[in-house]
């Protein structure tokens, strides 16, 4: 099986859940990892038999061009401790899954967001699926949030939450009838 793990990640902590995931589904089959900006992230999930797709919450759902540039001004402040990744700001995934030909038939979505209450934050796994799912595609697992900090740090045990939840996707993916 060909899975396609692709995320956006402005300050590293979704890229590490991102890591973490494509651990956990290993076992289950050929893992491309990719950032959204990387050039062949379209390739490789087009290609794919599973989508596994995420990024962080702003603002309530899916970045924006407006919130990837406050991002931005977020690294610029001193006191904020954070550093931009390296293909951050870029595009996010909302642009980024326009720009899809096709889409796998599965997929799974997960975000990082703000530890508190998802209806105070909203989540980017939402509209991850809802855009997936007007494509024709089905979701393979729940979605997941991952948790961070106000500091912007992931909570302690998250990282191996990811990792456990990638493989439940895995075996989820290894229990789908055989495409003939």
């Amino acid at each position: 099986m060909r899975i396609a793990v692709i995320f956006e990640s402005m300050f590293g902590e979704t890229r590490r859940v991102a890591s973490a995931i494509a651990e956990g589904l290993a076992p289950f089959g050929v893992i491309s990892l990719a950032n959204v900006n990387y050039a062949g992230a379209a390739d490789a999930a087009e290609h794919a038999d599973l989508l596994v797709i995420g990024g962080p919450t702003h603002v309530h759902g899916m970045s924006r061009v407006g919130t990837r540039a406050e991002a931005c001004n977020w690294a610029n402040d001193a006191a904020r401790h954070l550093t931009l990744e390296p293909l951050a700001p870029g595009i996010g995934v909302r642009e980024w899954m326009d720009t899809l030909k096709s889409v796998p038939r599965v997929y799974a979505a997960f975000d990082t967001r703000m530890d508190s209450a998802r209806i105070l934050t909203g989540a980017a796994s939402g509209g991850v699926s809802y855009r997936l799912t007007q494509r024709g595609a089905h979701p393979l697992q729940t979605a997941a949030s991952f948790l961070v900090s106000k500091k912007g740090q992931l909570d302690d045990g998250e990282v191996a939450r990811a990792r456990t939840w990638g493989a439940t996707v895995g075996r989820a993916l290894a229990d789908l009838p055989v495409r003939r």
